[in-house]
């Protein structure tokens, strides 16, 4: 026996990627927080300042990068204009990959981690400014 299976609708696509949009964002929004609450609690504001003049950052950077992590994240979770939030995090990534991690090689197992988390990370977040959203988003930044 042999069962048929019809192309999915333009109806079920939809809804289909608008319920990807919304695990994207989720997840994404749910890591933000984490990694910005550890800069906060488990590193503090000021270690994280240290480290950061130590790979020869603005440390004030520090004080920044917490904020648009744990307010992104937080964004990112309720659906607050989220194309525009996920723009703003790509340079966060891509600094956290060149700066953070660049030298350690392109292995996250590396010691310090390497750059392919904040690779793999700044991709979903074009792809997140690419698809919006999605469902029970509170507020999309679409006309």
């Amino acid at each position: 026996m042999t069962a048929t299976t019809a192309a999915p609708t333009s109806a079920t696509r939809l809804a289909n990627t608008d319920l990807a949009a919304l695990i994207l964002r989720v997840s994404m929004g749910l890591l933000f927080i984490a990694h910005g609450w550890m800069k906060y609690a488990v590193f503090t504001p000021a270690g994280t300042a240290g480290y950061f003049a130590s790979i020869g950052l603005p440390p004030f950077l520090a004080y920044v990068t917490i904020a648009v992590e744990i307010l992104g994240g937080l964004m990112l979770i309720a659906g607050l204009w989220t194309r525009w939030v996920s723009i703003v995090l790509i340079p966060v990534m891509i600094g956290a990959g060149y700066f953070g991690h660049g030298s350690n090689g392109f292995f996250f197992s590396a010691e310090g981690g390497g750059w392919e988390y904040p690779a793999f990370w700044t991709v979903a977040l074009v792809v997140q400014a690419l698809i919006g959203g999605g469902a029970y988003a509170l507020r999309d930044a679409r006309g």
